[in-house]
């Protein structure tokens, strides 16, 4: 199987337009994430983790900056990302994919692991979510066929917030949960996504502390170190109601079931 990796990102974010290309301990927010990614033990080549970006001329730039550094690029529709991931998938001919968010700069490499050792091991499973982790560390794993069964039934729009409901809500595929491996992993009140310049912060009292030479630092050492500095933790959970709030009204996702039906998804 050919494994690769989606990431969906785009410069014109509404409420930190260009957090993709901010720095973060010296490197691009998007470059510290894709570090992340490429050091999955099932991606074979930085080539092989791929950012999902718009047509728009506004992600030029994040274009140049990605591919410079040996990752690939697609670029679809602005608003529609599931039709970006079909296009991703058939175009680099992906069998299976771990999908990081873009906003996730501290996607946990070791549930990336984990996640598509569990979708390997079962042919029947289409995708498999993890859960129990610190919100903005959690990853995802889901299949070909997964993409195929969405793309069939799911309403072309937008879709920019909630897409993987799609994949875990819609009832289209096989969805497996899996929990944290490690109690350590648990932290319930960090909030570590990045969608306002106060979770900038966050990250970047977290990377000055922890990065190292040899790779990306571990989920184990992040939550120690918040566990330790409970001013850092707290600093931007002033902002966590607005998000879920916003997340709950901007989520319109819409299906066709088989009989002619349309149906939204309650997720």
């Amino acid at each position: 199987m050919k494994i690769g990796a989606l990431i969906p990102v785009r410069l014109t974010s509404e409420r930190l337009p260009g957090k993709a290309l901010m720095d973060l301990a010296g490197k691009p927010v998007i470059l510290r994430l894709l570090e992340r990614v490429a050091a999955c033990r099932f991606i074979s080549s930085p080539e092989h983790v791929v950012v999902c970006a718009t047509t728009d001329a506004s992600d030029d730039p994040l274009e140049k900056v990605v591919t410079e550094a040996g990752y690939s690029v697609y670029r679809g529709e602005t608003d529609d990302i599931i039709a970006r991931f079909d296009g991703a998938m058939r175009a680099f001919d992906f069998d299976a994919v771990i999908q990081a968010d873009g906003d996730d700069p501290l996607s946990a490499t070791e549930y990336m692991d984990v996640v598509m050792a569990r979708l390997l091991e079962d042919s029947e499973v289409d995708i498999v979510t993890v859960d129990g982790l610190p919100l903005g560390t959690a990853t995802k794993a889901f299949t070909r066929r997964a993409m195929d069964k969405v793309i069939r039934s799911y309403r072309q729009g937008r879709n920019d917030t909630g897409f993987i409901y799609f994949f875990t809500k819609s009832g289209l595929c096989r969805h497996e949960v899996i929990q944290r491996t490690d109690p350590a992993h648990s932290l319930p009140d960090a909030r570590l996504t990045l969608d306002y310049p106060v979770d900038l912060e966050v990250f970047q009292a977290i990377f000055e502390a922890l990065e190292r030479p040899d790779g990306p630092f571990g989920l184990s050492e992040t939550v120690e170190f918040l566990k330790l500095n409970p001013e850092v933790r707290n600093r931007n959970l002033t902002v966590q109601d607005e998000y879920w709030q916003r997340t709950a009204a901007k989520t319109e996702l819409y299906m066709d079931d088989p009989d002619g039906t349309v149906r939204k998804i309650v997720f």
